[in-house]
């Protein structure tokens, strides 16, 4: 479609209103040209002959009459070899290249290329000339990092189609097609290594969505064991500012047992987006020994960057986590955070002049929020394979609210809540997950009865701390104390880890299951403690021996010996073993 041209006729903040008598395309992209500038902006509403734009840009000096250029174009990504490792904006612009032409400081208007378009890659065909085709099937592949980066058939090409040609093993650059189809009435499309697709519409060229079932191991005890997540399941992380939540996606971004690892950084403070710039290309991956940045894509847009364009970096962030999918890998997508998304769709709101929702949020926010989560999902592929994308986003409340509407909204929609704490944060307790508030709707691996038992106890403790803050310590029993005291060591050796300490910060399924089983047991025995002075000594000395234990590694002598003084210490202390409890 050839370029139209309008006229700015109104400017509120980041919306502009342009008239124009050609047709206008809802979401298509539309260039505000000022000077040498063209600032890009999306069409968000169309009434009669005027469209009002969200721009991606500072609109300061925007003028009435100014033109605008409709490109008749969805706001789309580039999809190829190369997107791993790399840090873009919302609009996919690489911000290393854009800093080295730009210098510090981003000139507004400034549009590159996502990806690097005459470097060359490794091609090997995986189809062979005549072969049957459709959407989603895999043409070749290319080395990228550590994976297997394929050539698929352009998801927007419906029907089956017929390989006329295919290019042999060689190197290609992104603009050289690698092949040709043709459908039944003979249309021919060109392949490449690279293509786009529009940020807003999910990628769906795969036979069937399942249903998540099997755990996204985090390595976080608290997480995997009592609150568990799936591969292709969604979980939201409220709280409080100054919590935790930037901290543990960083760990769990680190240590879960996912292929690629997407970070969404859509309006959290520079502060925090600069940390994880500067260390993830200098922290080992766990699992390769190379640099983390090599499975990693981070989106970054800060708060001090437009608001407008939050919204972009979760739609480009969540389109490229699916497009990864489709290569049968499991990718991990962490938002961080979608309250600042929110907040754009409020001040967006406000500008269009519609009625208000709660908190003069938008009366769509609930289904905006759903259908980003819904992009979520495990799949089955043509081919058999499977690919999930994970969906983990922070919620930041004021006051740590968590009934306003952001968070209500995420709750009805995603299968975990890992509800932060103010007053766990402030006691120092890592990670301030609330084991109290805190649910999910998947299956954990540790046996039903034994974490139910964990959960009661938790439970049990919390009310006699309650109690024991009204009467004081004299007024309870002392086997209401013993609960209590379990409860503080199941929360204290279990459900806190050390994110300094190599070992601790991160726990195998396999080492959770045993000493989960390890701690079961001495929740459920009958301890012999004469008093409360006693009971509290007994205590202090178990949590010092298992905060040792934790920082041995899994299965070394260390961790075999403070097992056995853990158990010589309670040898002589269990009155009778429980039906079902085992041996300590």
């Amino acid at each position: 479609m050839a370029n139209r041209i309008g006229t700015v006729v109104k400017v509120s903040g980041n919306m502009v209103t342009a008239q124009t008598e050609g047709l206008i395309i809802q979401n298509e992209v539309a260039y505000v040209v000022h000077s040498d500038e063209r600032l890009k902006s999306e069409v968000i509403r169309v009434k009669a002959n005027k469209a009002e734009m969200q721009v991606y840009e500072s609109t300061s000096g925007i003028k009435v009459g100014e033109e605008v250029e409709f490109s008749g174009e969805l706001l789309s990504v580039e999809l190829g070899p190369g997107l791993l490792g790399q840090i873009f904006d919302g609009l996919q612009n690489p911000l290393p290249e854009i800093a080295r032409q730009c210098g510090f400081f981003l000139k507004r208007g400034a549009y590159l290329k996502a990806l690097a378009e005459d470097e060359e890659w490794d091609f090997t065909p995986l189809a062979k000339t005549g072969q049957m085709v459709q959407a989603g099937d895999k043409l070749g592949f290319v080395p990228e990092k550590i994976f297997r980066h394929f050539i698929m058939v352009p998801f927007g090409l419906e029907g089956a189609w017929e390989v006329v040609s295919i290019e042999k093993a060689a190197k290609h650059n992104l603009k050289q097609p690698i092949a040709e189809l043709r459908n039944d009435s003979g249309r021919i499309e060109e392949v490449f290594l690279k293509q786009p697709w529009p940020v807003k519409a999910p990628i769906t060229a795969y036979a069937e969505k399942l249903k998540p079932g099997t755990p996204l191991v985090t390595k976080m005890r608290i997480i995997d064991s009592l609150f568990p997540v799936a591969l292709g399941g969604t979980y939201c992380i409220p709280g409080p500012f100054g919590a935790g939540k930037t901290v543990l996606q960083q760990l769990t971004s680190r240590h879960a047992e996912a292929d690629i690892v997407i970070i969404a950084a859509c309006g959290e403070r520079a502060g925090e987006v600069v940390e994880t710039l500067k260390t993830f290309p200098s922290i080992e991956d766990p699992r390769t020994g190379r640099p983390l940045s090599d499975r990693t894509v981070i989106i970054c847009n800060t708060s001090s960057m437009p608001v407008a364009a939050r919204e972009s970096s979760v739609y480009t962030a969540v389109t490229i986590a699916e497009y990864y999918r489709q290569m049968g890998l499991n990718v991990l997508l962490l938002a961080d955070s979608t309250s600042r998304w929110a907040q754009a769709m409020r001040e967006m709101s406000g500008r269009l002049e519609e009625i208000p929702g709660e908190e003069a949020f938008p009366a769509y926010l609930e289904s905006r929020i759903a259908s980003f989560y819904e992009r979520a999902g495990i799949v089955r592929l043509h081919d058999g394979t499977t690919g999930s994308v994970t969906i983990g986003g922070t919620v930041s409340p004021a006051g740590g609210n968590f009934e306003e509407p952001v968070t209500q909204a995420t709750l009805k929609v995603v299968g975990a809540f890992h509800g932060l704490s103010r007053e766990r944060s402030d006691a120092r307790r890592y990670p301030a997950i609330d084991p109290l508030i805190s649910w999910s709707k998947y299956n954990s691996f540790i046996e039903a009865e034994q974490l139910g038992f964990g959960r009661a106890m938790l439970r049990k403790s919390h009310e006699v701390s309650q109690m024991m803050k009204v009467i004081g310590e004299e007024g309870v029993s002392l086997g209401d104390f013993i609960d209590y005291l379990k409860g503080e060591f199941f929360d204290f050796v279990y459900l806190q880890q050390n994110a300094f300490d190599k070992v601790d910060e991160s726990t195998s399924s396999e080492r959770q299951t045993y000493v989960f089983g390890f701690i079961y047991r001495i929740l459920k025995a009958e301890l012999n403690l004469e008093n409360k002075e006693k009971a509290r000594s007994f205590f202090q000395l178990l949590r010092q021996l298992m905060r040792g234990w934790n920082s041995a590694s899994w299965g070394s002598p260390e961790f075999k010996k403070i097992q056995q003084e853990i158990s010589s210490e309670l040898e002589g202390r269990i009155i009778r073993k429980t039906e079902g409890a085992g041996n300590v």
